[in-house]
C-alpha cells in the first residue's frame, strides 16, 4: 500500500518550502544544456557523478555511492528487437544468450566460473531499444567484471556448436513466457497497437524462428550493432571516480568503433478498438483497458507519467473500486519506448464475477475523470512522490544503477533527475489535456482474462522412465591470469555495517543503522507470527482479512485522510505483521507517527470488514482451483504429516464464517511488541531513532502469554509424484523436494549450504547448470535450495522444461545428488563455492532493504546479526570430506517428492 500524510497548515507549509525549492532546482536542471561529451575524451565531474566519452565513442557514467563495498556495472548496447531482421524474430535475444557462451580469450566455462566466483549476481535483458548486461560485485572485483565486458565488446564466438546447445534453453524460456496468460495478452496487445512496425516484436522470439536460426545470422547481428560507439557503460557503487575511469580506458579504449546502419523508421498505425479474451490460470480474473500513449521522446511524456501516478493513487476514483467491493485490486501502469507507451488500466475480479461488468465500471470511471478533470491535489501529490523516490533510489546500489541506465541509455536523458524535473513542471491542466488526448475510450483495446480451474491433481507412485543422457561433469578449466589471482583470494570480508541494538521497555527489539547516502530514513518492522499456528480452529483466513483492513485508515484518520496525510510528505507506508515506512529524513517524526497510528490503531470499520470478507471468500474460491495453489498444496501434502499446521486450509466457508470480533481478537493475540523487531536505517542517529520509535510505539503493550510462532519438527517424507494439469501452460514447472532431519542451528547446515552452491549456486558454473542447461539444453532454469528454519528444513530443486524432458532432467538431478554423497568435491569447485558464498556477504548489504530484511530474519530465529560473517569463517574451514559426509547423512535422493505443473498429460 502506497500511503502518504495530512498535516495542519503550519506543518504543510514547512514541507512545501523545501519541496518547492527542490522542484525549482530540478526544473532548472532540465533546461541546463548537457555538458558536451560529443568530443572524444571529454570528461566532466559534478559531485559524485563522472561522465566521459572515450575516443572510440563509448559513453561512460560513473556514480559514487558508498552504501556498501559493492558495485553494479551495466553495459547498455543501444540495440534491441527493433533492429533485428523481421524474418528472424528473437535475433537480439539470441545474441544476448550467446554472450554467455564465450568470446575469443574467454570461453564459456571460464566466464561461468569467474561470474559465479564474484558472487553470481549477473544477468542480461533484451528490450525493444536496448540490450543490457549487468554485474553486481564486491568493489574489489570491479576490474574482473570490466575485463569480461571489454572482452565481450571486442568479439564473441557465436559458434554453431554453442548455438545448438543454447537453442534448447532459449526455447524453454519461450515456453515459460508463453505459459503466462498476461504475457499472451501482451503479445496480442502489441499486435493491436503496433501492427506493421518493429514494435510489434516483444523481443522474446519464437520457437519456429529459433529452430531455423543459424549461428551465422546471430554473429552478423553482433558484428553490425555491438560496438563501443553504440554502447553506454554505467558504473554505480563504492568507487573512486577518476581511477575507475582510468581502468575503463585501459580496457575499452582500444576497441575499434563501427559504422552503424540506419535504424528502422517507425510510423505508428491507427489503433482500432477490439476485445481480447484469454483464459488464465490465475486464481482471479483480470480486466484491462489499454491505450497508446506518448513515449519518451514526446513533450507529453512527463504529463503522461504524472497522469499514471494520479490514476494509480489510492485516493483515485479508479482505486475506489477496491474499497467499494467492485474489484480485488486496481492500478494504472505505463510501459514505454521512445515512440510510444502502452498505458494499462488494470483491475482484478474474483472467480464467478463478470469481467465485462468490471470493464464497464472502469470505462465509466475513466469517462467521468475525462469529463470532470483530475484533482489538483492528486497531481501535487504525484509530483511530491516522484521527488521523494528520486532520493530513495540512492538506497540501493543496483537500483540506482538501473535508474541511471534507464534514464541515459533507454530514455536518452542526462540523469534520472531530468525526468523528475520535467514532471515538476507539469500542471493539472497538462494532465487533463494529455488524458483527453490519449485516453480515447473509443479506440481502446480491452482484455479480459477469466480464471479457469485446473484439472484434478494426478498422483503416481513412480516418476516415469529411467532414460538418461546425463553428460559427464566438465573438468575445471584454467582461468585467465587477470582473474586467477583475484579469485584465488579466499577471505571473510570485513563488516561494513555496525548496528546499534536496544530493547524498549515493552519488548520491542530496535536495530538502528546510520547511513548517509541519501536524505531518507527507512523503517522496517516485523511481528513474529504464523497464522497456521495462531488462527483459531475454523477461522483460517482471519489473517488475510485483517491484513487487507489496514488499508482502511485508523481510528483518527479515515482511508482518504490517511492517504492524504502520507501524500503530504511523499512517504510510502504499509502496515500489518510486516510493516514499513520510506520517508524523507525531514519528515521522519511525522512518518513514524502515521505508521504507528496505522499499526496500533487500525480503524477496522464494519462496512469495510463486510466488503473485504466477501472479496476474500470469492478470491479463495478461485484460489482453491488454481494450478499454482494446487501444486503448492500437493507438495505440502507429500512432505508433511496429515495433521501438520501447514495443511490447514483457508476456504470460502472459513472466511464467510468470520465475525469482526474474530478479526479484532486475532489482532489482539498476534500484534504484540514483545514479538516485534524494528529496524531504522538512514540519515538518523541511534538516539534520534530510539526517541521517535519510543514516542509513537512505546505505549504499545502485550497481554497474556506469547503464542506459538515456530512450526514443529517433522519426520522424513517418503517419495510420491503428482501432476497438476494447467491448461494455460506449454512448459512444465517441476519441483523435487524433501524434508531434512536438521534445523538451522545444526553445524551440518553450513556443509549442506556449501555443497548446494557446488550443485546449483553459480548458473553455468554449477553442476546442475552445466548438466541440465549448458550441455543438454533440457531446461531454461534450474535452482536448488536449503530452506532451514528453527525446527524444520526443506531441500528442493526446481526447473522448467518441456513435458518430455521431466524424467530426463530428474535422472540427472538424482545422479548429481548421489555423487555429492559418494565422492568428495574436487578442490577447485569447492573453493569456487566458498568464493561465491564469501562474496555474497557484501552483496547482501547492497541495499538498505536487504540489510534490514537480513537483520529481521536473523533476529526472529535467534541468530546473531553478524551471522553472515560468522558463517563465512565456517565456510573457509569446511573440507570436501565434511560436505560429502553431510550430504550422505541428511539427503535421501530416492525420497524426493515430485510435483509437476503443466499441460494435461496425454
Amino acid at each position: 500500500m502506497n500511503l502518504l500524510s495530512i498535516r495542519d497548515s503550519r506543518g504543510a507549509e514547512l514541507v512545501a518550502r523545501p519541496m518547492a525549492a527542490a522542484a525549482k532546482l530540478l526544473a532548472l536542471l532540465v533546461l541546463i544544456p548537457c555538458a558536451s561529451l560529443a568530443a572524444p575524451g571529454a570528461t566532466s565531474v559534478e559531485g559524485n557523478v563522472l561522465r566521459s566519452k572515450l575516443a572510440n565513442g563509448l559513453r561512460v557514467v560513473i556514480v559514487r555511492n558508498t552504501l556498501a563495498p559493492v558495485v553494479t556495472e551495466v553495459v547498455n548496447y543501444r540495440v534491441g528487437s527493433n533492429e533485428e531482421p523481421a524474418t528472424f524474430p528473437g535475433t537480439a535475444h539470441a545474441q544476448e544468450h550467446m554472450m554467455f557462451r564465450g568470446s575469443p580469450g574467454l570461453d564459456a566455462n571460464q566466464l561461468a566460473e569467474i561470474s559465479a566466483a564474484m558472487g553470481g549476481s549477473f544477468d542480461a535483458d533484451t528490450q525493444q531499444t536496448v540490450t543490457q548486461y549487468f554485474f553486481t560485485v564486491p568493489a574489489s572485483d570491479l576490474d574482473l567484471a570490466l575485463h569480461i565486458e571489454s572482452i565481450r565488446m571486442r568479439g564473441v564466438e557465436d559458434s554453431q556448436k554453442q548455438w545448438d546447445n543454447e537453442r534448447g534453453a532459449i526455447e524453454q524460456e519461450v515456453s515459460r513466457d508463453h505459459s503466462n496468460p498476461f504475457f499472451l495478452f501482451y503479445l496480442k496487445l502489441l499486435k493491436a497497437m503496433y501492427q506493421g512496425t518493429p514494435l510489434v516484436d516483444s523481443g522474446l522470439g519464437t520457437r519456429p524462428s529459433f529452430e531455423k536460426m543459424q549461428a551465422g545470422y546471430i554473429k552478423k547481428f553482433y558484428d553490425t550493432w555491438y560496438a563501443p560507439n553504440n554502447a553506454i557503460l554505467i558504473i554505480v557503487g563504492d568507487v573512486d571516480l577518476r581511477s575507475t575511469l582510468a581502468e575503463v580506458k585501459s580496457l575499452f579504449d582500444g576497441i575499434p568503433p563501427k559504422t552503424l546502419p540506419a535504424r528502422p523508421k517507425i510510423v505508428l498505425p491507427p489503433v482500432k478498438a477490439e476485445t481480447l479474451h484469454i483464459p488464465s490460470d490465475f486464481p482471479f480474473g483480470l480486466a484491462a483497458i489499454a491505450f497508446r500513449m506518448p513515449g519518451y521522446s514526446s513533450p507529453d511524456f512527463a504529463a503522461a507519467e504524472v497522469l499514471g501516478d494520479v490514476l494509480s493513487s489510492e485516493r483515485s476514483t479508479l482505486y475506489a473500486l477496491v474499497p467499494e467491493g467492485k474489484a480485488l485490486f486496481s492500478t494504472f501502469e505505463l510501459q514505454s519506448v521512445p515512440q510510444s507507451s502502452l498505458g494499462f488500466a488494470l483491475a482484478g475480479f474474483p472467480k464467478g464475477a463478470s469481467g465485462e461488468t468490471l470493464v464497464s465500471e472502469v470505462r465509466n470511471i475513466l469517462s467521468n475523470d475525462l469529463k470532470n478533470g483530475f484533482p489538483a491535489d492528486l497531481v501535487t501529490a504525484a509530483k511530491r512522490h516522484e521527488l521523494a523516490h528520486l532520493e530513495m533510489q540512492k538506497n540501493s546500489v543496483s537500483g540506482l544503477a538501473f535508474a541511471w541506465s534507464n534514464a541515459v541509455a533507454v530514455e536518452g536523458r542526462r540523469s534520472p533527475a531530468d525526468d523528475v524535473g520535467a514532471m515538476q513542471a507539469v500542471t493539472v491542466q497538462d494532465v487533463d489535456r494529455v488524458a483527453r488526448k490519449y485516453l480515447t475510450l473509443a479506440d481502446a483495446v480491452t482484455g479480459i482474462l477469466p480464471p479457469q480451474p485446473s484439472g484434478k491433481p494426478i498422483s503416481r507412485s513412480s516418476f516415469g522412465g529411467a532414460e538418461s543422457f546425463a553428460p559427464k561433469h566438465v573438468r575445471p578449466v584454467p582461468l585467465p591470469s587477470w582473474a586467477a589471482e583475484a579469485l584465488a583470494r579466499l577471505s571473510v570480508p570485513n563488516a561494513t555495517v555496525h548496528p546499534v541494538t536496544s530493547t524498549l521497555s515493552n519488548g520491542i527489539r530496535l536495530i538502528v543503522q546510520p547511513e548517509s547516502v541519501s536524505d531518507t530514513i527507512n523503517v522496517y518492522g516485523d511481528i513474529r507470527s504464523d497464522s497456521d499456528l495462531e488462527a483459531p480452529k475454523g477461522q483460517k483466513g482471519v489473517d488475510s482479512v485483517l491484513s487487507q483492513l489496514f488499508d482502511f485508515g485508523t481510528t483518527t484518520l479515515n482511508r482518504i485522510q490517511f492517504q492524504a496525510a502520507l501524500d503530504a510528505i511523499g512517504a510510502d507506508e504499509s502496515a500489518g505483521t510486516g510493516f514499513s515506512l520510506q520517508v524523507l529524513a525531514q519528515d521522519f517524526d511525522r512518518g513514524v507517527q502515521l505508521l504507528a497510528d496505522n499499526e496500533l490503531h487500525p480503524a477496522l470499520p464494519p462496512r469495510a470488514f463486510a466488503i473485504v470478507q466477501q472479496q476474500e471468500a470469492a478470491y479463495v474460491a478461485g484460489q482453491l482451483q488454481s494450478p499454482d495453489y494446487l501444486a503448492g498444496r500437493a507438495e505440502d501434502r507429500a512432505l508433511f504429516p496429515q495433521d501438520d499446521p501447514v495443511l490447514r486450509q483457508e476456504t470460502p466457508g472459513s472466511v464467510s464464517g468470520l465475525t469482526l470480533q474474530d478479526v479484532k481478537s486475532y489482532y489482539q493475540q498476534v500484534f504484540r511488541p514483545d514479538l516485534t523487531t524494528i529496524v531504522v536505517i538512514g540519515k538518523v542517529t541511534p538516539a534520534e531513532a530510539k526517541a521517535v520509535i519510543e514516542k509513537y510505539f512505546g505505549s504499545w503493550q502485550s497481554s497474556g502469554p506469547k503464542p506459538p510462532t515456530f512450526l514443529p519438527a517433522v519426520p522424513p517424507n517418503k517419495f510420491s509424484a503428482t501432476t497438476v494439469p494447467d491448461r494455460s501452460r506449454v512448459q512444465d514447472s517441476v519441483t523435487l523436494a524433501e524434508t531434512l532431519g536438521i534445523n538451522r542451528f545444526n553445524p551440518d547446515y553450513y556443509a549442506l549450504e556449501l555443497g548446494n552452491e557446488v550443485l546449483g549456486g553459480g548458473f553455468y558454473a554449477s553442476r546442475l547448470g552445466q548438466d541440465l542447461r549448458e550441455n543438454s539444453g533440457l531446461v531454461y532454469y534450474v535452482n536448488s535450495s536449503v530452506d532451514a528454519g528453527k525446527n524444520r528444513t526443506k531441500y528442493s530443486v526446481t526447473y522448467g522444461c518441456d513435458p518430455d524432458n521431466v524424467s530426463k532432467a530428474r535422472v540427472i538431478v538424482i545422479r548429481d545428488l548421489e555423487s555429492m554423497q559418494t565422492a568428495p568435491v574436487a578442490a577447485r569447485p569447492l573453493d569456487e563455492a566458498k568464493a561465491l558464498l564469501l562474496r555474497r556477504i557484501p552483496l547482501s548489504e547492497s541495499s538498505e532493504s536487504s540489510i534490514a530484511e537480513g537483520w529481521i530474519s536473523r533476529s526472529e530465529i535467534g541468530l546473531p546479526l553478524n551471522e553472515p560473517i560468522l558463517a563465512g569463517r565456517r565456510y573457509l574451514k569446511l573440507t570436501a570430506q565434511q560436505v560429502e559426509a553431510a550430504f550422505a547423512r541428511w539427503l535421501r535422493p530416492s525420497d524426493l517428492v515430485q510435483v509437476v505443473q503443466g499441460p494435461a498429460p496425454h
